[in-house]
């Protein structure tokens, strides 16, 4: 696979704070590509060294084979930018605000429009950019991103503060963005997000990267129990420590849960007891080795 992306040794500090401490990666051509760390881990200060942004203490990062610092003019027609926190002009509606960005790159208002309808928003063309939910201001942030058909897609925390059907809607369209060949490198905090959409995910903490690889391999290699969960009720505690390949047992009024690495000998056990109402079986997830790498500290 192309590598659209390549970082090596990569390092930026800011007085005490070193942000970034050799961080090195490449991201393939038409991948779907996740940076995932605590606040403070470093991404977003990793994601404008990438784009241009920052200039690095250390390192080398090529962009489609150019070095995007000094400021690289060429890229920019090349690469499209969704920043964390989104500025459109004022008083300017949905199909102005798209317009007005397209035109800085030369692309025909026809253009601009239909990008109204890739990111869902053709219904909300005639509105002003104040009155779009926050859902819908993050659709046509994307949408400036993409109104220039960029190669390269940079999301730093698209669907921060959305609700949940809000955030799965952008999660279609970030989908369909990336089947169309475009490559796309996203932070974020949420780690079904991550596993639901990229191909491979990078696990930050204090500006290193700490784990690598698709999120499915990831969860695979972490020594994690099965847990499997029924109806409290259903049979006691006790009765539960007995079954075969029991670890722990919890029982919080509202659900029994079983913790084990031989999950079909407790599913086993409790199917000869009569006893699967409700039942339901978790295995490891992202989020259990984003945990357990970076600790369950809270982060502020």
């Amino acid at each position: 696979m192309a590598h659209t992306i390549g970082v090596s040794g990569l390092r930026k500090r800011y007085g005490d704070v070193q942000a970034v401490d050799g961080v090195s990666f490449e991201v393939g051509a038409g991948e779907f590509f996740g940076i995932l760390g605590p606040n403070g881990a470093g991404k977003t200060t990793t994601l404008e060294i990438i784009e241009g942004l920052r200039e690095p203490d250390e390192g080398e990062v090529t962009v489609l084979g150019e070095r995007p610092w000094p400021r690289n003019a060429g890229l920019l027609p090349r690469i499209g930018v969704q920043l964390q926190a989104s500025s459109f002009f004022e008083r300017l509606t949905a199909r102005e605000q798209l317009r007005t960005f397209g035109s800085l790159y030369g692309v025909a208002a026809a253009r601009a429009d239909a990008m109204l309808e890739t990111v869902g928003l053709a219904d909300k063309a005639d509105v002003q950019v104040e009155k779009l939910s926050g859902g819908q201001a993050q659709r046509l942030s994307i949408a400036c991103a993409l109104v220039h058909d960029p190669e390269l897609v940079f999301l730093d925390e698209p669907t921060a503060a959305l609700d949940p059907q809000a955030r799965r809607n952008l999660w279609d369209v970030l989908r369909e963005i990336n089947t169309e060949g475009r490559t796309i490198v996203l932070t974020t905090h949420y780690m079904d997000e991550a596993e639901i959409l990229c191909d491979r995910v990078a696990i930050m903490d204090r500006g290193r990267i700490l784990e690598m690889g698709p999120p499915a391999t990831l969860v695979r290699g972490l020594a994690a129990p099965t847990r499997v969960s029924v109806a409290s009720g259903t049979l006691t505690p006790e009765d539960a420590r007995s079954l075969p390949g029991a670890d722990e047992v919890t029982d919080d009024g509202v659900s029994l849960v079983v913790s084990t690495r031989d999950p079909s000998a407790v599913v086993a056990a409790l199917a000869a007891r009569d006893a699967l109402t409700g039942v339901q079986i978790h295995g490891a997830t992202l989020e259990d080795v984003f945990l357990d790498l970076t600790g369950r500290e809270y982060r502020a």
